[in-house]
């Protein structure tokens, strides 16, 4: 197995997991260049929010969007659309990333955004 074949395995127990709960989830993918976050609803065919550094906004206050700065400010963004759409309780989906860096940069921007996970 290879490092992709391996994080998404990682990603498949957490997401069977997730969709047998049928709880709505904060799905985070980082790429080197950038970080997106979505909160998907719990049925898993809705997007009901979406914040990520390819957005014009983001890109014009951080430089890099590969960074813990970026990440943070796309954990509030995403925190403060889904109490927009009402949403308070997610369940956290890190697609197979290790819990450091840029994802926990998010996740802990997101809880101080008012998520609960």
């Amino acid at each position: 197995m290879n490092k992709k074949e391996t994080r998404l395995r990682r990603a498949r127990k957490t997401r069977a997991k997730i969709a047998e709960l049928k709880a709505v989830r904060l799905t985070v993918f980082r790429s080197n260049c950038h970080i997106y976050a979505q909160v998907i609803s719990g049925c898993g065919s809705r997007v009901i929010a979406a914040a990520s550094t390819v957005e014009a906004d983001v890109r014009a206050q951080v430089a890099n969007g590969g960074n813990k700065a970026a990440a943070e400010l796309v954990g509030k963004l995403i925190a403060e659309r889904a109490k927009a759409a009402g949403v308070e309780q997610v369940s956290f989906d890190r697609s197979g990333f290790l819990f450091h860096g840029r994802v926990k940069a998010l996740a802990e921007a997101a809880r101080e955004g008012g998520l609960k996970f």
